[in-house]
């Protein structure tokens, strides 16, 4: 295992809207969020923190972040694993290069429910989205079958492994692990448990990646992620982060969890 060296991995707070808020509720969202935290002088350089609006909000959020210098990032939903051609209703990588998204989800555990994603597609997009100079948050998890089937980080651990086949070790990626029975439930996983499986994570990536990879590369946890528990999170060592759902539309929720460092006891 990799030694805890999580003191120099700047924590990433991402927030996936999903289908939620058209591109003017967004341009109102974006702003009160960046107003939210500075007024309560979040230090951005401390703990990052990026939002992932639907396709349609992207031009829209990148005007307003270039126009307004916010100290926000941004990313898309999903990504082709195409870069261009009769591929009705898929977005390539270049389009969202040029609309200066430093970040793409990739393998979200609804693109694989509700579109039947298997892991050699995640593979084939985690590629596409570092050809484009995007990094890839590639997700993994298991459902609650799996879990008892097969016991906590088997299912993880075989997605994160073929997603990062013929990945270089000078690629920049992280890995959100998301349990599925959690997610949307109001039943989070235990921060041991997510230590457990994130701990198993790094393993693949310094196994694949290498150890240098393994040691700067950001895991984070996804699935009922609320500012009353995100401080037990992130004091595990292996634990570097959120990704935030129904939480992330709520502001005041959404910047509580932003905020973690200012919770009693971490």
């Amino acid at each position: 295992m990799v030694a805890n060296d999580n003191a120099r991995r700047t924590p990433l707070i991402a927030g996936n809207w999903k289908m939620n808020l058209d591109h003017l509720q967004a341009i109102a969202f974006v702003q009160k969020l960046a107003w939210n935290l500075k007024d309560a002088k979040h230090d951005f350089s401390s703990v990052e923190v990026a939002v992932f609006p639907p396709f349609t909000d992207l031009r829209s959020v990148q005007t307003l972040v270039s126009a307004d210098k916010l100290p926000l990032a941004y990313g898309a939903q999903d990504v082709s694993a195409q870069d261009s051609g009769a591929y009705t209703g898929e977005i390539s990588g270049a389009f969202l290069s040029q609309l200066e998204c430093q970040y793409v989800l990739i393998g979200h555990s609804e693109r694989r429910t509700l579109h039947g994603e298997d892991d050699e597609q995640v593979a084939a997009k985690v590629k596409a989205a570092i050809k484009h100079n995007l990094v890839p948050i590639i997700c993994v998890g298991e459902t609650a079958a799996d879990l008892e089937l097969h016991g906590p980080s088997a299912v993880p651990v075989a997605q994160l492994k073929t997603a990062l086949s013929g990945v270089s070790n000078a690629a920049d990626i992280v890995v959100a692990y998301e349990p599925v029975w959690a997610i949307g439930s109001g039943q989070a996983a235990t921060p041991e448990q997510a230590e457990q499986v994130a701990a198993q994570l790094r393993n693949v990536l310094k196994e694949t990646l290498g150890e240098d990879v393994a040691a700067k590369t950001r895991i984070l946890y996804g699935g009922s992620v609320k500012g009353v528990n995100i401080a037990g999170f992130m004091r595990e060592p292996n634990v570097d982060g959120a990704l935030v759902g129904g939480a992330s539309l709520d502001i005041d929720e959404f910047s509580s969890i932003v905020r973690f460092q200012k919770h009693v006891g971490l």
